[in-house]
Formats: C-alpha cells, sequence, structure tokens
C-alpha cells in the first residue's frame, strides 16, 4: 500500500523530500553565517566572509605548512602515565586518555618531527586542539625538549604552533613543571644560536602561553586568535573591572607589542620560509 503525503495547513499535499546529510554545512562564530562546508575546507579552513580562522586539528595544520610528504615523526607513540591516579566523577584518566586519542586521531596534544617548509628545513611542533583541548602535561613538556634537542643537533630552525587551553590538571605538579623545563630547554637553543618561531593560534593561553609559546624569537599570530593566561571573563570577575574591547585577541596583542606580526592562513608559509631566510643570512 503507497504511504499518502500528509496535507499541509492550506490542503496541498507536500511531496516527501529526502532529508539533507549532515555535515555539509557549518555557521561561522564570527559573521553568523552559515556556510558551505566544503567551500571552507578549501579555504584553508578560514570562514570566506569574515576571514574568521578555525581551529584545525595537528594532521591538518601539518599538511598546510610543510612540503607534500616531507614530515617526518618523532616520539609519536610517547604516551603519558598517570601519576595522581586521577578521577572525575566516573571517569578514570587513562579512560579519558583512550576517549581523546579516539576522537583526536592522536596520542597526545602535540605532534613533533623534521620537515621542509618550502624547501626550508625546520623540526616542526604542532599542539592538538582536540586532544584535551592541547593542554600541556608531562608528554607535551618532553616532546617540545626533544625537538629543541633535535633541532641544535641538526642545526635547524624550531616552528611551534601553539593552540592550548593550559595546563593539563590531571597531572598536577607534573605538568606544572612542564613551564619550567620548556623554558630551560628554549635557553639552552637560544644560547646554541638557535632561531624558534612560535605561531599561536586561537587559543593560546595558560601555562603554555607563560612558558614556550611567548619565548620565540618571532611571534606570529592568527588573526582573531585569543591570547593570555587566564580567560577575559575570569580576568573580569577577578578584578571587577570593565576589560578593553578585543582584550586579549591577536590585534590587540599586536598593538600593545606582545606579538610580533599577524599572519593570515593562507600565507604562513610563505611568511616562515622567509624569516628563516632574513634570519640566517
Amino acid at each position: 500500500m503507497t504511504k499518502k503525503a500528509k496535507p499541509d495547513w492550506n490542503g496541498y499535499s507536500l511531496k516527501p523530500r529526502k532529508d539533507m546529510p549532515d555535515g555539509l554545512w557549518m555557521a561561522c562564530p564570527g559573521c553568523k553565517h552559515m556556510l558551505y562546508k566544503k567551500t571552507v575546507e578549501e579555504n584553508l579552513n578560514v570562514c570566506p566572509e569574515c576571514n574568521h580562522h578555525f581551529r584545525i586539528p595537528a594532521a591538518t595544520r601539518i599538511r598546510y605548512l610543510a612540503d607534500e610528504e616531507s614530515f617526518q615523526p618523532i616520539l609519536s607513540d610517547l604516551t603519558t602515565e598517570d601519576p595522581l591516579s586521577f578521577k572525575f566523577r566516573d571517569t578514570t584518566y587513562k579512560q579519558r586518555l583512550k576517549a581523546e586519542e579516539k576522537k583526536s586521531g592522536s596520542k597526545e596534544a602535540m605532534q613533533i618531527g623534521k620537515a621542509f617548509i618550502k624547501g626550508r628545513g625546520v623540526i616542526l611542533c604542532v599542539m592538538e586542539p582536540n586532544f584535551l583541548m592541547g593542554s600541556m602535561g608531562y608528554v607535551v613538556g618532553e616532546k617540545l625538549c626533544a625537538a629543541v634537542e633535535k633541532a641544535i643537533e641538526e642545526k635547524l630552525p624550531l616552528v611551534a604552533i601553539c593552540c592550548s587551553g593550559g595546563a593539563r590538571m590531571h597531572e598536577g605538579v607534573v605538568s606544572l613543571g612542564q613551564m619550567a623545563k620548556t623554558s630551560a630547554a628554549l635557553a639552552k637553543f637560544d644560547e646554541a644560536g638557535g632561531l624558534y618561531i612560535a605561531v599561536l593560534t586561537d587559543p593560546t593561553t595558560g601555562g603554555v602561553t607563560a612558558s614556550f609559546a611567548m619565548l620565540g624569537d618571532c611571534l606570529i599570530a592568527e588573526p582573531g586568535a585569543l591570547i593570555g593566561f587566564a580567560g577575559p571573563r575570569t580576568i573580569a570577575e577577578t578584578i571587577k573591572v570593565e576589560l578593553p574591547e578585543g582584550f586579549q585577541t591577536a590585534e590587540f596583542m599586536l598593538e600593545h607589542g606582545f606579538v610580533d606580526m599577524i599572519v593570515d592562513r593562507k600565507d604562513l608559509r610563505s611568511e616562515i620560509a622567509r624569516l628563516i631566510d632574513y634570519c640566517q643570512k
């Protein structure tokens, strides 16, 4: 028996329509436009209407930055322990780590490796925002330090793509100790005459901002990136004053001398290559 279409409120028959597949469209948080997802992806995950830079996974970032098939991973299987036997409600830290690995496709919140950017050899560190919001624990600190050692050994520039919600509470003082550890490693790199370029993306906050993210010889920010230690809401509630418009955005940071330049994602490869050539003359 054929199923009849239900009449609409005017009494006209409506033809059954196929449901639109999920995931074809996305809303831009900047301009609020509905965007065709494929168009956004072809534009390097940047809104074609307002230039909002979407957060992207580490693997995508590496694909955008590194020359094709040039990235050689280092310590890709390194995983963390559970020093505090941390448990939140009914979920243990180890269970959370497995869930985050499945969600992000990455074993930790940073990937490091040797790569080429427009033919210039670099040691590349890329944070993974989809793994516990890029929070810095033991493994992130260990990988950053290993990348520094490799850069010193091979006399290559170090490029770090920062995207983080801060230190990882699940590891307590172990995660906080990475701030000093990574800062000391970069001081050693500086003494060796190495070039360190830090790229600050949305968001770069907490212990990462208070350590390796802000120690670059050149600090590049993506447009609109949130950069700071504590979030604007936390600061406003603490000091009880109205914050300036655009507080902690990349543009505000550039105006007040905290970053050196703002570079669109489409120009990032060329700008990093230009800086390497300029600084290594």
